[in-house]
């Protein structure tokens, strides 16, 4: 099944790649400079830096994250990111996000 590429934002877009009621796996492309809001949830995030390079911002503090690196944010956790070099975030959320449906 294929999902539609959906914008988050300048420079920024999501498509969901599977999904099941307790997981799913979806793909955020970023242009440089675009930005994930802030925001929390109640799942549990898995993120995984295809390409690019990002600063995550978790709940008031900094990562930087490359090709390769990964986290994991917990339920509720205040978060976003900000892009320094066009890439792609695969991140897997547990449960399934209904609203990217």
């Amino acid at each position: 099944m294929s999902f539609p590429i959906v914008s988050t934002g300048p420079g920024a877009t999501r498509q969901v790649l599977a999904e099941h009621p307790d997981m799913m796996v979806v793909a955020f492309r970023f242009e440089a400079g675009a930005e994930g809001a802030l925001h929390s949830h109640p799942h549990v995030q898995s993120t995984y830096v295809e390409t690019g390079r990002f600063t995550f911002h978790l709940d008031g503090r900094d990562i930087e994250i490359g090709p390769g690196d990964s986290l994991v944010i917990p339920s509720g956790l205040t978060h976003g990111c900000f892009c320094h070099a066009a890439g792609t975030l695969i991140d897997t959320f547990a449960p399934r996000r209904d609203d990217f449906l």
